[in-house]
């Protein structure tokens, strides 16, 4: 039986060390978006030797690009985007201290091998459900390249943001567990 969490970023190694694949996790705090364009980006200032526009130790990135905000609200729809496309470069940002991704689907293995080795977990967050996801998101302001539009770095403020851990610390894969339940041998 899978438990429920809530954790407070930004995350510890002690927070994301106690997560098990399966576990429902509310976050609240301050998470960061990010898809590929703004890893490259981020990348390359390390290659660079130059910081990051953001600091993310300790910290969540959510592979989303949000919808505009309708009047009166901090964000539109707020969705999860596949996280395969950041598989080339979460690895590096867990070597300086990224705790936590939220996307949706596989992870390559290279990128469970980085979580176990830098502590850090991937959660799931549901996919369709955008608007409702949103509704977890009490303040948004973009931080960093903002002519990536929605794509750009967003400093979001989450209330028990709901999201599942698929992938936790020791390598455990929840896609990989799942789909052995129901396998006929």
């Amino acid at each position: 039986m899978a438990n429920e969490i809530r954790l407070k970023t930004p995350l510890t190694e002690e927070d994301v060390d106690r997560l098990k694949i399966g576990d429902k996790v509310l976050i609240s705090g301050v998470i960061y978006t990010g898809r590929d364009a703004a890893h490259k980006r981020m990348i390359d200032l390390l290659n660079q030797g130059k910081e990051l526009p953001v600091d993310i130790r300790g910290q969540v990135i959510y592979y989303v690009g949000p919808a505009p905000a309708r009047p009166g609200k901090p964000i539109g729809s707020a969705g999860p985007t596949t996280s395969y496309r950041m598989d080339a470069y979460a690895p590096r940002l867990m070597e300086i201290g990224m705790r936590g991704m939220i996307g949706k689907g596989n992870r390559a293995p290279e990128v469970i091998q980085a979580m176990k080795k830098n502590r850090a977990v991937y959660f799931g967050a549901t996919g369709g459900a955008g608007a409702v996801l949103a509704k977890s998101i009490k303040k948004a302001q973009v931080v960093a390249y903002e002519d990536l539009g929605p794509e750009a770095i967003h400093r979001l403020e989450v209330e028990d943001f709901p999201v599942v851990v698929i992938n936790d610390t020791k390598g455990n894969d929840l896609y990989v567990e799942g789909a052995k339940k129901y396998r006929k041998d």
